[in-house]
């Protein structure tokens, strides 16, 4: 069975119930998911798993959190080649052009897309939380 990260960032909580939603969609597909925080020291180690579903919220110009999730994902980028993921996020303003940004550049390092991004603006809804599951049900079976 491969083991499955759902690492995420959230300032306000929107982020984090979309990432519970992930991992209950591996968890009922079959799959098994380490639900952690960017800031968790466990999520060092995210490059030992053979997949991952990460989440980021929108900040400033639309660009991913600068402070813990930027230098993560950074940190990451070297081991991405051949490794299946799925993306989600919330934002406030905007238009998705983080998401879109951060889908082309996983791409260009090589990652394989198990599924189409999922974003909600603010605090995701009934349909937002349901496509979460569906996301990490997509990467369970990926």
């Amino acid at each position: 069975m491969d083991k499955i990260a759902v690492i995420y960032w959230s300032g306000t909580g929107n982020t984090e119930a979309m990432a519970a939603a992930v991992a209950e969609g591996i968890r009922k597909a079959g799959g098994e998911a380490a639900l952690l925080s960017v800031s968790d020291p466990a999520a060092s180690g995210a490059s030992s798993y053979d997949k991952l579903a990460l989440g980021c919220p929108a900040m400033g110009n639309e660009v991913l959190e600068e402070s813990e999730f930027e230098p993560f994902f950074d940190s990451l980028s070297g081991s991405l080649s051949g490794k299946k993921l799925v993306l989600f996020g919330s934002y406030d303003w905007g238009d998705g052009e983080w998401m879109r940004s951060w889908k082309e550049r996983c791409i260009s390092l090589g990652a394989v897309l198990a599924a189409e991004p999922v974003i909600a603006n603010n605090a995701p809804d009934k349909e937002a939380l349901g496509s979460c599951r569906e996301l990490g049900a997509s990467l369970a079976a990926a």
